[in-house]
């Protein structure tokens, strides 16, 4: 829990020389909230690297901060407000880079901390924020605590910074309790001691145990590390998952996945989180530009999301209840007025997202192909609050679905009764040209095959095409900063609308979509057509899978 001209050179950029996106000039992120610009993240589009997959700036085969800097002149011009980075932390890459060894450098898989540095310093003067993952309700099983952990044994001060517990059964021979990984399998790995460790997980990845001060101290730390070298903020993988209910309690019964994000279980969405984040709250208001916290939190309501990002605790949070909704007029409505409902009381403005790296592409995912995924992306802009957009999604994307299972590479793939295993097929390389041996990801191939298909989706067969996806979310992000109804806001007024279509206002601003299975007449014209997402003029029958923006004022 993402918009398009002629890609960037992947030469090594050169240092700002005073001119932004469309032309107008340079400025530093920061520099338009010390002019009066407050609270940017509540109308910020936020756009989602995965540096593996995004651009290889030395041609391994492998995206790295390299071609991250590279390409940042096509994320500026493409009109996002932000970019946040999967993590690129040192580590054995269990997990795609979320099992750290080391929270404060750079694996040399993506670069060094040099590529970082220079990378958040070319964004500010694009006008770009950073926002980088962080990684706290786990380690690396070779992160140098838990080494030292197994090596000092039981009882051990080491091993009281992660869950250690004696198995059940005659010779301990159990794990502890019934927990079972997100990942498959038990929640639980025995090691030669005997003792059993907890990783709700991959067993690569150990969790810590909070209760622990030195554990706190730690990030509290590595956070500072981060804002002192220049982000704007944090992505927190797993926000809900770092506080485990006392005494470890047995859940009672198997599938427990099944249950991630619809109920409060005793090791995710525990009360004891919040603490935290008003602890972490402290640290970024230590720092000017307004540096923020966004919540990765599977919540089993709105209302709990809510609780994340009260004032003294994070600033936003996903909103995956919207992510998980089908592309029905009815349904989105309830959630659209459900999400803003509970993020009024605590003042936090509402995200919107489509897609990630973990989940199918929404192109995909959503059925009725690209129509659908244009139509469905148009209406999530439109939307009060904050949006993510992951990338490829400016370039509609689909999953890749046909992978070989000799280069997947998801930990949950190889493991029984998991998630679904497939997250490869989000994760993709992108394509940049139509041709080449990695259609211009980089001059050494792609560490996962794309589709042949992808050369006329790819950025240079898209740039300039008025018809194409990647014009049109440049054109949509272009409205979206000119529209005084469009951007942060907490409410919509819903509009009588027939059957199958979504109508609101939002000021002068209208939006309409149609997400039925037939053309629609509407009532009336809502105004003057400013977009849509498909071959549509403005006339009273909107099409089937179709969004429309409309104003009653004057046109820029």
């Amino acid at each position: 829990m993402t918009q398009h001209l002629d890609p960037a050179p992947m030469a090594a950029p050169t240092p700002v020389t005073g001119r932004g996106p469309e032309g107008a000039p340079a400025q530093d992120a920061r520099a338009a909230t010390e002019k009066g610009r407050t609270d940017w993240w509540r109308e910020a589009v936020i756009y989602q690297i995965y540096p593996r997959s995004f651009a290889d700036g030395d041609g391994d085969g492998m995206g790295d901060l390299a071609g991250v800097r590279a390409r940042l002149p096509y994320l500026a011009r493409l009109g996002v407000d932000a970019v946040w980075l999967s993590p690129f932390y040192a580590s054995p890459q269990a997990d795609g880079g979320y099992d750290v060894t080391d929270y404060r450098s750079v694996d040399p898989l993506f670069g060094e901390l040099s590529d970082a540095a220079a990378l958040i310093e070319d964004a500010h003067g694009l006008g770009l924020r950073v926002i980088v993952d962080i990684v706290p309700n786990h380690s690396s099983d070779r992160h140098e605590w838990f080494r030292r952990a197994l090596r000092e044994g039981p009882g051990s001060p080491a091993r009281a910074r992660y869950h250690f517990r004696p198995g059940k059964g005659e010779n301990g021979e159990l794990p502890p309790n019934d927990w079972e990984s997100v990942f498959g399998g038990s929640a639980w790995t025995r090691v030669g001691d005997g003792e059993w460790y907890l990783h709700l997980f991959a067993p690569e990845q150990p969790d810590f145990n909070w209760e622990h001060p030195a554990v706190r101290d730690e990030f509290r730390t590595v956070l500072r590390f981060w804002l002192d070298l220049g982000v704007d903020g944090f992505r927190v993988d797993v926000a809900h998952g770092m506080v485990k209910a006392p005494g470890l309690p047995d859940m009672g019964s198997p599938g427990q996945l099944r249950l991630l994000g619809s109920e409060q279980l005793p090791f995710f969405d525990q009360d004891g989180v919040h603490e935290i984040y008003r602890d972490w709250r402290k640290v970024f208001e230590e720092y000017p530009g307004e540096r923020i916290g966004v919540a990765e939190a599977w919540a089993p309501s709105s209302e709990r999301t809510a609780l994340y990002v009260r004032p003294d605790e994070l600033h936003q949070a996903f909103n995956f209840h919207y992510l998980q909704t089908d592309w029905d007029a009815g349904a989105l409505r309830a959630v659209i007025t459900e999400s803003l409902e509970a993020m009024r009381p605590v003042g936090a403005p509402a995200t919107w997202v489509l897609s990630n790296h973990d989940v199918v592409r929404h192109r995909t995912r959503l059925g009725g192909g690209l129509p659908r995924a244009r139509a469905a992306s148009l209406l999530m802009l439109a939307l009060p609050g904050s949006a993510y957009v992951y990338q490829g999604e400016e370039l509609g994307l689909p999953e890749v679905t046909d992978l070989p299972d000799e280069v997947r590479q998801d930990p949950s793939f190889f493991r029984e009764s998991g998630q679904d295993g497939l997250r490869d097929g989000c994760r993709v390389p992108l394509p940049w040209e139509r041709r080449g041996s990695s259609y211009g990801f980089g001059t050494g191939g792609s560490w996962l095959p794309q589709p042949e298909e992808w050369s006329e989706l790819s950025v240079a067969a898209q740039s300039g095409d008025e018809g194409s996806t990647l014009e049109m979310y440049r054109a949509a992000l272009r409205i979206r900063r000119e529209q005084p109804g469009l951007g942060a806001g907490e409410s919509v007024e819903w509009l009588p609308a027939p059957d199958g279509v979504l109508a609101f206002r939002r000021g002068s601003f209208v939006c309409t979509a149609n997400t039925g299975d037939k053309p629609v007449e509407l009532p009336a014209r809502p105004g003057k057509l400013l977009l849509a997402s498909g071959p549509y003029e403005g006339g009273e029958v909107l099409p089937t899978d179709t969004t429309a923006w409309w104003t009653t004022g004057p046109v820029a």
